[in-house]
């Protein structure tokens, strides 16, 4: 990993995108940038009224991660080594799922202005979740503002993330079957992991773990 200054962790919500995001960072030393979803103050209401409030928590979304995003612009990142667990330009796939059509008309109206200067990462790992693992997940971790998602919002959800990746090319892409990963109870699965992202070399890679 010491060649990826920086790294990025994708997957859909539940999918272990912060849990690996942190593990990496422990082992290579590098340091870690985490999406602070739960500080939208927008999240809660949506969960519980999703048409409603889905434009509002959209907007916050996008405009918290570019702040983010505009912070690394001052760092030097051909020098020092960074993790993310979250893709800028995945707000398109949050975006195409609950906005309306004339919300997400104004959206696209933004988002191109926001995302010119975003810098790019050297590698993206997603982590490809059935949405039955995704719902099981979310409930053991049994946060409040979660427990109104169900299964076909999961199901939509991961279908528009696999669609997303399987068109992106904006850097390279590292696709890991997710659903029998344990990586904090199985160390053995993390080093495979990290070697198959130290190998990796370009374009897109399906990586399949071991049980």
């Amino acid at each position: 990993m010491e060649e990826l200054n920086y790294l990025v962790i994708e997957g859909a919500i539940g999918a272990g995108k912060t849990t690996l995001a942190q593990l990496l960072a422990d082992r290579s030393g590098a340091s870690l940038l985490l999406e602070q979803a739960e500080e939208n103050p927008f999240l809660a209401d949506f969960y519980k009224d999703r048409k409603r409030y889905a434009f509002q928590t959209q907007v916050y979304f996008l405009l918290s991660r570019f702040k983010q995003q505009q912070g690394l612009l001052e760092r030097d990142l051909f020098h020092t080594r960074l993790i993310c667990d979250y893709l800028f330009w995945k707000d398109r796939i949050f975006a195409s799922v609950n906005l309306s059509q004339k919300e997400l008309y104004l959206y696209e109206r933004i988002l191109p202005i926001l995302e010119k200067n975003i810098p790019r990462p050297d590698l993206v790992v997603y982590l490809q979740t059935s949405a039955g693992i995704l719902l099981g997940k979310i409930k053991g971790k049994g946060r409040d503002f979660e427990k109104n998602l169900d299964l076909e919002y999961l199901s939509l959800l991961v279908e528009s993330y696999n669609h997303f990746f399987f068109h992106y090319d904006l850097s390279p892409l590292l696709v890991v079957k997710n659903d029998n990963l344990d990586l904090q109870k199985n160390p053995k699965q993390l080093e495979e992991l990290m070697k198959a992202i130290r190998e990796h070399r370009g374009g897109t890679r399906y990586y399949v773990p071991e049980t």
